[in-house]
């Protein structure tokens, strides 16, 4: 992408104002924490301690709007707290000019490596040193400066008081989560019958798991319906697609597919009722002709084996989401897991599986040996049932029966607590975190130098300017820097465009009203909860609203417009396009460092799918919790590599050496392994089945050369699979499961696929002109770097 286009495209999203909903009540309970501290601040100290302590209840309100999970009261005390620091420190140090620059480079650096602890510590240290560097100037005396310190302690106080006080739809961002992962599933049915291999989005259920760790605290006061839901959630994407998919056995027309379209219609309806009574706190309303649908007596005539198992195994799934939700219904267990004409014996609803791979798209059912098939996976941590009757063994992504005739029983979870530490028990491992990313390359650290530089250079131009308030400039850009490009120079371009906004329409309001020391701090509160209402829809309405909300705060302190408005628009120029020239001068970009994160996911999906085939090799052992460790690392991986792509899309950098097709077909690739593995994994053995040995020595040669593959990815070398496929070759001489065999064919196929991505070299032409076939594998299996 160019620079010009990628300015256009940032300047566009900065300017941007997105359809959110709006919280009302959250709005008007911050302004008026805001409220009651600026009152009592003006009753007992004056205009100037007003002004100091209400930024305090500011941040403390904008740090409970922040995307976390973590209890809202503790973000307001944190904020308020870490904001006092920052004031009484600072101005110790202000009447030195040098040793507040140092202050000022420290404190920004360190607000800078806190994007490594997560956005929201990150936002809340960058915001605190912003707001510092306007409450310093404030006190008069050492004395004036810890009242005004204490008064913001207060600010965090009040505005958690009244988050316990007043809650607004308590529990409510975690009811959304998991209601929206229902919901998206309902969405899913409903395209299932239209399109019977639609991909599905597993983000929502990403957030679900997202929210459904707490703190002890926490725990004890969950709601029930939010106990165990999300692992039914979870399970039941894979049942719908296994229903839907024609590779199951039902056929794309006929009365069959009418009964499964029927099927799907009633789970989707019956999904959003879930969804609509976990998100509201209410009893579930199942319409009686969708819980009819599933009891219709002929269905057991119209779908035989898979098919049917997997209806009853949906039905099973969907009583338990609206039992758990809240509902009423009592459970049908008259066709749970009853063996039906066309199952095998001893079978038993249908098989587990597990998502890590990736893209979502399912292919067509495979009719020729070795077609890709269809991939059924989703994004879990429990495991979810899916089952397939293959046309074919060795069928890319088709589900193979299981190769023991005692399929493992489906068990019933026990819903468990996911914790999340407490905030102090938080600290250590923050700053943990910071010093993880404390090395050179790392972008935090890149992020935390740039920062604190043109924090630097900015106050020393605006002290050096005579504008005044030169503080105005590093405030600007501290509050628009941010570790990645697309976010710095959006940012900015709000930041800019909002100020002259907020500035111009204050600046009206206080030429035409004249406002007072009331008044002006009654329109400061009116500006903040505006900026409360419109947080989510963007930046550029937020950035006006914060204009605004200065101007007429300040205006209380004693100051004219004429003394903030000329000033702070030139400042904010120049603060961002510091920052912008920073970010271009000394900047992280992501697509250099595309081949690392392609690595570390081959270095994480490997242990994976070896932990798979370990399972096979000793299925007396316990491996079901290395398969799912090695699950969440590979799953970790692959959300950090589709991360950065979607980074590197926006930067004005060209490729180095994995060029957007390569990622994109390696990519592929990796999905493919994942899905791969997952089939395999649905239907894992029991303990007491036969063993295989060679899966062993499989698994090991698998696990050794994904670890050579990562490091022959980083160093730009394509890698090689030989010990990979010297341990199949040794398999084709024993007699063993030939599933399992068949998959691990796969398994070679899918990483000889990677290497033919990652081999960008051109190939010579023929005495015809044309390219010759590419062969299966690198051409230069050895050492083959690309170009």
């Amino acid at each position: 992408m160019s620079w010009r286009r990628a300015l256009k495209d940032t300047a566009r999203s900065g300017i941007t104002v997105e359809r959110k909903r709006l919280e009302p009540l959250i709005a008007v309970r911050g302004a008026a924490g805001l409220a009651i501290v600026i009152a009592l601040s003006l009753w007992l100290f004056g205009p100037a301690a007003a002004a100091s302590s209400a930024f305090g209840a500011f941040q403390a309100a904008i740090a409970t709007f922040q995307r976390s999970w973590r209890p809202r009261p503790e973000l307001a005390i944190a904020s308020g707290t870490s904001l006092a620091v920052s004031t009484f420190l600072g101005y110790l140090t202000i009447s030195k000019e040098p040793l507040f620059l140092a202050l000022l480079v420290v404190w920004t650096f360190a607000a800078g490596m806190s994007w490594a602890a997560g956005p929201t510590i990150g936002l809340i240290a960058s915001s605190n040193v912003a707001i510092m560097l306007v409450t310093v100037t404030l006190p008069t005396s050492v004395a004036q400066a810890a009242g005004h310190a204490a008064m913001m302690i207060v600010g965090g106080l009040v505005q958690a008081a009244l988050i316990v006080l007043f809650p607004v739809r308590r529990w409510g961002a975690h009811r959304d989560a998991l209601a929206d992962a229902l919901a998206a599933e309902a969405d899913y049915a409903r395209r299932l019958r239209h399109d019977p291999v639609a991909s599905f989005d597993p983000q929502p259920l990403m957030e679900a798991r997202n929210a459904a760790a707490v703190t002890p605290r926490q725990a004890r006061r969950r709601p029930a319906e939010l106990h165990g839901a999300r692992g039914i959630a979870e399970r039941i994407r894979p049942v719908l697609a296994s229903l839907a998919d024609p590779a199951m056995g039902v056929p794309a027309e006929g009365p069959a597919r009418d009964r499964v379209r029927e099927l799907l219609a009633s789970a989707a309806t019956l999904l959003d009722a879930a969804a609509h009574a976990i998100r509201h706190g209410e009893p579930v309303a199942a319409p009686p002709a969708a819980l009819a649908t599933f009891r219709t007596p002929d269905t057991g005539s119209i779908l035989t084996g898979a098919p049917y198992r997997a209806m009853t195994r949906l039905n099973t799934l969907l009583q338990d989401v609206a039992e758990t939700a809240g509902g009423t219904p009592q459970k049908d267990t008259s066709q749970e897991d009853t063996p039906h004409e066309g199952a095998p014996p001893g079978a038993r609803g249908t098989a587990h599986s597990a998502d890590n791979d990736g893209r979502s798209t399912p292919r067509p059912a495979p009719t020729d040996p070795g077609a890709r098939g269809t991939a059924h996976s989703t994004d879990i941590d429990g495991r979810s049932t899916s089952g397939q009757a293959p046309t074919h063994p060795g069928a890319r992504g088709t589900a193979r029966p299981a190769p023991t005739p005692h399929p493992r029983p489906t068990p019933h979870p026990r819903p468990t607590t996911r914790t999340r530490p407490t905030f102090l028990a938080l600290i250590p491992k923050a700053l943990k975190a910071m010093r993880s990313e404390l090395r050179r390359g790392s972008p935090i650290t890149r992020h935390a130098t740039r920062v604190s530089a043109v924090a630097a250079t900015g106050y020393i131009l605006g002290t050096w300017l005579p504008l005044g308030h030169g503080y105005w400039a590093p405030l600007t850009s501290v509050m628009v820097m941010r570790p990645n490009f697309s976010q710095t120079y959006s940012r900015a371009v709000a930041r800019l465009a909002g100020t002259v906004i907020g500035v111009a329409v204050a600046t009206g309001v206080v030429q035409a009203a004249t406002p007072g020391t009331l008044q002006s701090g009654t329109l400061a509160v009116a500006s903040a909860a505006l900026m409360y209402l419109l947080m989510r829809t963007g930046q550029f309405a937020t950035q006006a609203c914060i204009a605004a909300y200065v101007v007429f705060l300040l205006g209380m302190g004693g100051e004219e417009w004429t003394q903030t408005v000329p000033e702070r628009v030139l400042l904010t120029l120049m603060g961002g396009f510091l920052a912008m020239l920073a970010y271009a001068v000394y900047p992280a970009w992501e697509t250099p460092r595309l081949r690392t994160r392609l690595a570390d996911w081959l270095a994480a999906q490997g242990p994976y799918v070896a932990a798979v085939f370990g399972a096979y090799a000793d299925p007396s052992a316990s491996n079901a919790p290395d398969v799912r460790e090695a699950l969440l690392t590979a799953r970790t991986a692959r959300a950090a590599w589709h991360a950065a792509v979607a980074r590197a899309t926006a930067e004005p950098v060209r490729h180095r050496g994995l060029s957007r097709t390569a990622a994109d077909d390696a990519e592929d690739a990796l999905a493919q392994l994942g899905r791969v593995a997952m089939l395999l994994e649905a239907h894992l053995p029991e303990r007491g089945a036969t063993p295989v040995p060679p899966a062993a020595r499989f698994a090991d040669a698998l696990r050794e050369s994904t670890h050579k593959g990562a490091k022959a990815i980083r160093e730009r070398r394509v890698p090689t699979w030989d010990a990979v496929r010297e341990a199949l070759d040794a398999w084709e001489t024993e007699d063993t499961d030939k599933v399992v065999r068949n998959t691990a064919t796969l398994v070679l196929d899918t990483l000889t696929e990677l290497s033919e991505a990652l081999d960008t070299a051109v190939p010579p032409m023929t005495l015809d002109g044309t390219a010759p076939e590419k062969p299966n594998g690198p051409r230069n299996p050895k050492d083959s770097a690309t170009r």
